[in-house]
């Protein structure tokens, strides 16, 4: 039986997603609390899209071959049961045998949150960026939009990507503000390593006035990392989650999204 996992967690603590030999990841710790629950060895699990240290989940998808037999409830609660505070499943569903949770996803929705104040954040310290100079809306809209469609993102790709190719579509990157929040959506049918968050230091400079709209062009156009702004900090990236086929039917949200600003 093929099952998949919708996965929220706070990165916080983690050394990203992925598994490493110090066991410090949100992929161990799923993964030894899936082999506790069905008392199996291991469990290997695969996810939609890998998080770096830091950035959070909201709807990770995850799927395994699980080797027991158990309720689709038992497989959220049990596991549970043996994760940390700042991780839990949120849902479990049998997918077909032919279910990926990589290569079947359609797209992949992100999030950042910024805080614009003069004070740095306190109870929100880990949760959201942080800008201490006034944003404007207008100009980040502006170089914003140069990024839409399928390019070579190159300039926002980080030096150790495993991506065989640069060339992504950005499908939507959306811009809003409620008080001292700053939202940025993002959705495409992929990302580099690093690429939001690369994106997100020339909005920034944008939005400070530190450099106009069309500058984003001329980042895009270079294809070089050196030109662009420095890669922002990972507190405020959630990942929102994959999109799948409508007849999958996979829970496109979880109770997580709701305390997110805006």
């Amino acid at each position: 039986m093929r099952i998949a996992l919708g996965m929220s967690y706070l990165g916080t603590a983690y050394q990203g997603w992925q598994s490493q030999p110090g066991g410090a990841t949100v992929q161990d710790q799923l993964e030894r609390a899936l082999a506790a629950f069905a008392n199996a060895p291991a469990i290997a699990t695969l996810c939609a899209g890998r998080t770096d240290a830091g950035v959070h989940g909201l709807n990770q998808v995850v799927h395994f071959d699980a080797p027991v037999q158990r309720a689709m409830f038992s497989w959220v609660r049990g596991v549970n049961r043996y994760l940390p505070p700042d991780i839990a499943v949120q849902w479990a569903q049998e997918v077909p045998s032919s279910f990926h949770a990589r290569n079947s996803a359609r797209a992949r929705r992100y999030a950042y949150i910024v805080l614009e104040s003069p004070v740095r954040p306190s109870v929100e310290a880990g949760r959201v960026g942080w800008v201490f100079r006034p944003l404007a809306l207008e100009p980040m809209q502006a170089a914003a939009r140069h990024l839409i469609g399928e390019h070579d993102f190159s300039s926002f790709r980080a030096a150790q990507c495993q991506a065989a190719s640069p060339v992504k579509t950005l499908r939507r990157l959306d811009i809003r503000r409620r008080g001292p929040y700053w939202r940025f959506d993002f959705e495409a049918n992929a990302f580099l390593h690093h690429m939001i968050r690369n994106i997100m230091g020339c909005l920034i400079a944008v939005g400070q006035g530190l450099k106009p709209p069309d500058w984003m062009a001329e980042v895009l156009a270079a294809r070089r990392r050196e030109v662009a702004a420095p890669t922002f900090a990972p507190d405020g990236l959630y990942f929102l989650g994959p999109v799948y086929d409508a007849e999958l039917g996979l829970p496109q949200r979880t109770a997580a999204f709701d305390w997110l600003p805006l």
